[in-house]
């Protein structure tokens, strides 16, 4: 008989009935319902792992550059000799005509924002409450061109009224009691200098914004304060510390640093969000690498029992098979009856899979709601995760690979079953029917 049409009809029709088959007609349904399941459970399982892993990476940077500059420019600390002593010390370097230098950035192509900034380190204080906090001393405009930071989703109070007082993190705000109309003591270890020493500053200044930019770190210890009024408290009159840069693509920062660097002049440093970040970025890089090679693995351990129900199939339909090759039907025919076989139940499953995983990938906030709501608040905990929520992102790659490896650990566990039915002998198939 000629070779018939690859996946004919009809070859089709034997892989349906043998897959169907019910175990009193020599058919293994049990075993494809096991297989069914497993990889249906390995498909989602990775689709949901790699949704959330792209959506905490994603929430993770969001985070970060909704609220802090891309990269910074600053110089690095002077030496200075005392005349009359002969005494060397260390001083910081401060930016004298930081608004001339803040536009001269501005300028580079690219670049979408340049911010003068003040920062110091105080000691916040509510009444018998304290802790300690990081200002920052930014224009009004700067401050309302953070995304997280003038989100009015998340914030209280009104944006427009913080030239008359300071905006305060939530999480620090929470800690100390704070609320809009309050008054907050900012102390300070660099005050006056007088004969006895330098004596502590102590200001008091109005809440008049609280702020939630997302990440919890940020939250507990951060104060923004107008730039003129930070100047006045630090005693920083005409300098700033720093020039904080916002650029078109903060994941392509270090195509800026030459550029900065030739800008800013001599001396200058650059500090990106790359490098507070970059280590823990590439942790996660490796742990998505880790967690695909595991559940991948998963997969593999499912699509193997296709391999077992096939072996079981072939088994059961040798009297099948040896009639099929007497009335004429090729090698190539019963390994494709076969090989469609295990493709059906990876098939099913694959796509079985990718639905239960969309499912769960697009409820994961509710989901773990309801999981750190039986755990009493265990299951998350923000001041270690550093986000709020736990955020899931699905994406097509994503999606394109955990179907991509399902479908070809199915494809190539079936061929060892498939090749044995189609090379077995129809004599010996038929002697003792």
């Amino acid at each position: 008989m000629a070779d018939t049409r690859p996946f004919s009809r009809f070859e089709l029709l034997i892989a349906w009935r043998y897959l169907r088959a019910r175990r009193s007609e020599g058919g293994v349904s049990t075993m494809t319902w096991i297989s069914l399941i497993g990889i249906t459970l390995g498909v989602m399982a990775l689709i949901a792992t790699l949704a959330v892993r792209s959506g905490f990476r994603a929430e993770f940077v969001d985070t970060i550059l909704g609220a802090n500059a891309h990269t910074t420019v600053y110089y690095g600390p002077r030496h200075i000799t005392n005349d009359l002593t002969g005494e060397s010390y260390v001083v910081p370097t401060r930016i004298e005509d930081y608004d001339a230098m803040a536009a001269e950035i501005a300028a580079l192509p690219g670049v979408t924002r340049a911010t003068p900034v003040i920062r110091g380190q105080v000691m916040a204080k509510m009444g018998d409450r304290s802790n300690v906090a990081e200002i920052y001393g930014v224009s009004a405009d700067d401050l309302r061109a953070m995304p997280r930071i003038s989100d009015p989703e998340t914030a209280m109070g009104r944006i427009e009224d913080f030239e008359g007082g300071i905006a305060v993190g939530a999480a620090l705000a929470r800690d100390l009691g704070l609320v809009i109309g309050q008054r907050v003591s900012l102390i300070s270890p660099d005050g006056a200098q007088t004969a006895f020493g330098t004596t502590p500053r102590v200001s008091t200044y109005e809440v008049t914004y609280i702020f939630s930019a997302g990440r919890y770190d940020v939250d507990m210890t951060r104060i923004y304060m107008p730039i003129a009024q930070a100047q006045d408290y630090f005693n920083r009159e005409g300098v700033a510390d720093e020039i904080q840069v916002f650029v078109t693509h903060p994941e392509q920062i270090e195509d800026w640093a030459v550029p900065l660097l030739q800008t800013a002049g001599s001396g200058a440093l650059l500090w990106s969000w790359k490098d507070s970040a970059g280590d823990f970025l590439e942790t996660l890089d490796v742990e998505d690498n880790v967690m695909f090679i595991i559940l991948s693995i998963l997969v593999l351990i499912a699509s193997m029992n296709i391999t077992s129900g096939l072996i079981m199939l072939v088994k059961n339909k040798g009297r099948d098979i040896g009639i099929l090759r007497t009335i004429g039907l090729t090698e190539g025919s019963i390994l494709r009856v076969f090989f469609m076989c295990g493709a059906f139940t990876g098939v099913i499953g694959t796509i079985a899979g990718v639905i239960l995983g969309v499912i769960f990938a697009l409820n994961v906030d509710h989901i773990m709601t309801f999981v750190n709501y039986i755990s009493k608040g265990g299951a998350w905990n923000a001041s270690v995760r550093g986000i709020y929520e736990l955020p899931a992102q699905l994406r097509l790659i994503d999606i394109a690979k955990a179907v991509g490896l399902s479908l070809t650990l199915s494809f190539v566990v079936t061929i060892f079953p498939a090749r044995r039915a189609a090379r077995m002998n129809p004599v010996e198939a038929l002697r003792y029917e």
